[in-house]
This record gives C-alpha cells, structure tokens and sequence, in this order.
C-alpha cells in the first residue's frame, strides 16, 4: 500500500467512526515516516513546478510547496483529495497529500520527536504561503481548506488564524469568478473541517448550516460504482458527524448509513429515538 492509499484509507475509516489499536497506530506512523521524499525527490518536483528559494537560513521549506512530503508521479494525473476533488494544480495536490499525511502523524504520535519537528516546520512554511492566509485565486482558494482541517488538529491553539480562514472561505466559497471557479465537494470538504474544529470555534457556522446538513442527510445517493460505494458512505458520516455536534442531533452520533435492499441506494435514518 502506496503513502497515499494509507493516508486515504486511514481518513476515511476514522471518518465513518472506525478505531485503531495501539499496534495499528504505530504502523501507520512507521510507514508514514518511512515514506518521506529524499532529497532528490524534492529538488526534481521544485524543479518542475519552476520554484527556486525555498529553503530559509534554517534549513526550512518556505512557500507554496510542502516539505516533508512530496506526492509521487502519477502519469501527470493529481491526486484525489480525501473528501474527493480532482486538483489540477501543484498547489492543492500536493498540499493536500502533505498536509493529510502531517495531520494523521500528529494525531497518533504527537509527542515523537520527528514528528513534532515536521509539525514545527510546516506550520512555519504555511505562516508564510499565500493560500495560508489571504489569497483566494484559483486553487488557492480550495487550498485554504487544507490548512484550515490541518489547523483544527495541529494547530487548534491558532485561533485568530482558524477564524481569518473561516471568515475567507465563507466570503468566498459561492463565488463563480475566473479566479475561483470552486467544485462543487469544496462545501462537503468544507464542512468535514466543521466536523473537527474545536466546538466552540465551528459551532456557529454548523448551526448557520444545519438545514443544509440535514437536507443532504435525508437524501440518498447512489451505489452505482466503486466510487460511489467508497466515498458516498464517506460523506455521509461525515454529515453525520457535523450534524450531530449539536445537542439536539447527538442521537444520530453513532448511526451508520445503510444499503436499502429495494433500490440498492445508501439511506441514513435520521428518525429521533
């Protein structure tokens, strides 16, 4: 299994409310720490994305770029998000597939040395690039989402930072100019960051959304292809878990989306008890 396939599968396991033993945890950051790009790797993907100074007088990764983790070459296709979007530049790929993988590190091994060093300097990195912060072109824009779901685990003590991100992507998240045409599963990524904030910081904006959460919850959804089984279930319990955040819908908190056998469609219950 690929850095990737475990980072996604990783995801979307703790997302549909899956536990992990202590073994389990550990391989999870062995292999994550064993796969962490060389040096040559990181010069050939600086290289082809033309992107020289990137390395500060202490030995940092600064910018746009990651660091730590550089995605592998995938026949010129990018990698799916975990909430799946289709990037089509650098900038929200490979971020995405560093940013996940720091972010699933940090959970299960926050007190390893490697692991808090690679967290130290990428927060420095994200201080400093633009997506980070207040730029909303193109695929910057979606990038802010990354950050702001890494924050929510890393970072949470980053309150003034969480809520600028908050505050820019709700400016702009309907926007349709041709600097930031936004598809369609950035408001599923979106709300799967609402999922994982700190309660007292996405609070407000669950509730701002709770008709929304509660209409797509009440809709089923197809089970046509391998995709649709994989992520559909997925999304759904990612709602779930947003929806249920609050007191009045923590009853759906341990339910499970299930396969009617009429229609073969993936329903979930959202009767009270």
């Amino acid at each position: 299994m690929t850095a990737y396939e475990l980072m996604i599968k990783t995801n979307h396991h703790l997302i549909k409310g899956g536990e992990l033993t202590e073994p389990q945890k550990e391989n999870i950051v062995r292999q994550f720490l064993n796969a962490r790009s060389d040096d040559r790797t990181k010069q050939n993907f600086y290289k082809g994305v033309k992107y020289t100074n990137n390395i500060d007088s202490e030995g940092d990764v600064t910018g746009m770029y990651p660091g730590y983790y550089i995605p592998p070459y995938n026949g010129g296709k990018k990698y799916q998000t975990v909430i799946p979007m289709s990037p089509k530049t650098h900038i929200f790929s490979a971020n995405s597939y560093e940013l996940e993988i720091i972010r699933l590190l940090h959970i299960f091994a926050p007190n390893d040395s490697i692991v808090k060093d690679i967290r130290r300097g990428t927060l420095k990195r994200l201080k400093f690039a633009c997506f980070a912060n207040d730029c909303i072109a193109g695929e910057c824009f979606h990038s802010s989402l990354l950050v702001l779901r890494f924050l929510a685990v890393a970072a949470p003590e980053e309150i003034i930072w969480i809520n600028n991100l908050i505050k820019k992507i709700n400016t702009n998240i309907g926007e349709k100019h041709k600097n930031n045409k936004c598809h369609g599963n950035i408001y599923w990524y979106y709300r799967l960051c609402l999922s994982e904030l700190p309660f007292e910081l996405a609070e407000s904006e669950i509730i701002r959304c709770r008709d929304q959460l509660i209409g797509a919850l009440s809709r089923s959804s197809v089970m046509n292809s391998e995709n649709d089984k994989i992520n559909h279930p997925v999304m759904s319990c990612m709602l779930r878990n947003c929806l249920s955040r609050l007191p009045e819908y923590e009853f759906i908190k341990k339910r499970m989306p299930y396969v009617s056998e009429k229609d073969g469609r993936l329903y979930f219950d959202m009767t009270p008890n």
